[in-house]
């Protein structure tokens, strides 16, 4: 069951946008901040909040958007093909991850479908799958009556555990989706071989990893396919959009096709002039908003990945939180700033009352993702008739009983909690008011525990 106080990754947007700080810091060489040797009473304890001042508001608007978004409403040319403004965002979303091609996309979810059908992910196949992540990466996959099937989550990473892959394949398995999980790169080099090995494709869920980067490659051009999202929550958003990254032409046309009605294009040809396909086109006037925040996303991300790396290097040192391990020679992006959290270090102070306790603080913090196959969905699926035919009894009761092997990912929904990236987009002091927050919640914790 899904706790009551953990947070969508979404909301974690909404709350912390509550308040507004403009960007300030850029790596100015600010001293950390020297914290009392006893840490000042919590909030909820009638002390004073360690943050103050709000956070930095999501999404953002500039002005100086204005008179070009204007114009395309203006010229009542919004259809993918009626201008050039979606073409100019791909080539410059392209040419941002070092990728050979990007065909945008009406969602991340959208991404993930077209890319799975491209990979010929079809009715009864297997798609192994991080388990922790949003529900759109299982819906894609079972979108195209294929299942997902679960590999661990590795605790220490967030990620998948390339270890446990090779156990789930079987006759039917046709992909890996790797998920870089709150723009964490997976570790793609076993991964990438594993898949070789058995000859299966690789869809990169890269919805929340833009500018991500593995091995000094960025995400969404490490597999065969790459997909993004630009949802209103997101680093580089549009309201909603997605985006489909690869270093094939062939990959990127057949995608094309399919994303636009089937409509024939470069090396898709199909049998005439229409191959199947169903209608994820992205609008002028997305694109355009998109194009206009290209270079600010470059900006902001290297100010989360300043303040982010200025946590991890405090946090380690606080007994019971545990910054995630990254994949070697790897640079997340930070859609979320998560951490492992012990309460048998706060004198059995539960997450739940963390997470109180911190937002008192000024500090919102929570879970994000559950155990989610337990909610229903993937039972619904399994007992449909066409699940049904496709694998019959046995195979779909040993499908779900797997579930209860999951043991990583089960230590990861109850354990971990996140920050939104919004609270990265501030100055040095806000992280050290972050700090401060967590030291004052530890040294009463046993006092918090009994409020």
């Amino acid at each position: 069951m899904k706790n009551d106080m953990t947070l969508t990754r979404r909301s974690f947007i909404r709350t912390a946008a509550a308040g507004s700080v403009a960007l300030g810091w850029l790596g100015t060489g600010q001293a950390p901040r020297v914290f009392a040797a006893e840490a000042a009473k919590p909030a909820l304890l009638g002390g004073t909040p360690a943050h103050k001042g709000g956070w930095v508001a999501w999404p953002q608007w500039r002005k100086e958007w204005e008179p070009e978004m204007l114009e395309v409403y203006r010229s009542c040319r919004w259809f993918r093909n009626s201008a050039g403004h979606v073409a100019e965002f791909e080539q410059g979303y392209a040419k941002l991850l070092g990728a050979k091609r990007c065909l945008a996309t009406t969602s991340g979810t959208t991404a993930l479908i077209v890319s799975l059908y491209a990979m010929d992910v079809d009715a009864g196949d297997e798609v192994i799958v991080s388990p922790y992540t949003f529900i759109a990466s299982y819906n894609a996959i079972l979108s195209h009556k294929a299942l997902p099937v679960f590999a661990d989550t590795d605790p220490a990473t967030l990620t998948v555990d390339p270890a446990m892959i090779e156990s789930r394949i079987t006759d039917r398995t046709r992909a890996i989706m790797p998920v870089h999980i709150f723009g964490m790169p997976c570790d793609m080099d076993p991964i990438n071989a594993i898949a070789r090995k058995h000859k299966l494709a690789v869809v990169e869920d890269a919805c929340q990893a833009w500018l991500a980067e593995y091995k000094g490659r960025k995400c969404g051009t490490l597999g065969d396919l790459g997909c993004f999202s630009f949802q209103e929550s997101k680093h580089l958003p549009s309201g909603e959009g997605g985006a489909i990254t690869s270093m094939s032409e062939e990959l990127i046309d057949k995608c094309d096709s399919y994303h636009n009605c089937g409509r024939a294009v470069g090396t898709n040809k199909g049998n005439g002039c229409f191959t199947r396909g169903n209608n994820y086109r992205m609008t002028q006037a997305q694109a355009v908003l998109l194009r206009n925040q290209l270079e600010k996303l470059v900006q902001e991300t290297e100010v989360r990945r300043a303040n982010a790396d200025y946590l991890s290097a405090n946090l380690g040192k606080i007994p019971g939180i545990t910054p995630v391990r990254l994949s070697e020679n790897s640079r997340p992006v930070w859609h979320l700033y998560s951490f492992r959290y012990d309460p048998a270090q706060f004198n059995g102070l539960s997450r739940e009352q963390f997470a109180k306790a911190m937002g008192a603080e000024g500090v919102p913090c929570g879970g994000v993702y559950h155990e989610q196959y337990y909610d229903g969905l993937l039972d619904e699926a399994i007992a449909s008739r066409g699940f049904k035919r496709l694998w019959g009894t046995k195979r779909l009761k040993a499908y779900r009983d797997s579930f209860q092997e999951l043991k990583g990912n089960k230590q990861v929904c109850e354990t971990t909690v996140s920050f939104s990236q919004t609270m990265l987009l501030t100055d040095r002091s806000a992280m050290d008011d972050i700090l401060e927050a967590i030291r004052k919640v530890q040294a009463h914790s046993a006092a918090l525990v009994k409020a």
